[in-house]
């Protein structure tokens, strides 16, 4: 084998400089046959992953408000109606001093106006003193009234 000869003119050290560093570690690119394998990263792809969880995530938290907005939706209305009922009651005749936690039932006479009692629909016998039982209520704490039951007719305090 004949040795090559090497032009020592021919070799730019300044262009061989711009290839060797004393820090191979902060290179962007691997300096040896032995270092490990560097890939761009697709940024596309990342941020896309990213947009995507970040949907998921945000539509299932607005799935949860969703359904805490109609149960509150659902709560308002009952409580509106307990006003309503309250309203009507206190608008009737009361014999008797109602007591808290305690179930009385509002009646409906022949004139359309209303009464309260102690006594149930079942209870009467056979001679009624009312043309239509409305419902069956409890008086609460904050002197609102909740309906226990309603008469099978009375299409006023309907949902």
């Amino acid at each position: 084998m004949k040795p090559i000869k090497i032009d020592i003119e021919s070799i730019d050290l300044d262009r061989m400089k711009e290839k060797t560093t004393d820090q191979p570690g902060l290179l962007p690119y691997a300096h040896h046959a032995g270092s490990g394998i560097i890939k761009p990263e697709d940024k596309g792809k990342i941020t896309g992953r990213a947009v995507a969880a970040m949907h998921s995530q945000t539509e299932m938290q607005m799935g949860q408000i969703y359904q805490q907005m109609q149960l509150l939706a659902e709560q308002a209305k009952m409580i509106q109606k307990r006003v309503e009922i309250s309203e009507r009651i206190y608008r009737t005749s009361i014999s008797f001093e109602p007591l808290i936690n305690h179930h009385y039932f509002l009646y409906e006479k022949e004139d359309g106006t209303d009464f309260m009692s102690m006594v149930s629909p079942e209870e009467w016998g056979r001679k009624k003193r009312f043309a239509k039982f409305i419902a069956e209520v409890k008086l609460l704490a904050d002197h609102t009234w909740d309906i226990i039951r309603k008469g099978p007719t009375d299409a006023s305090t309907e949902s």
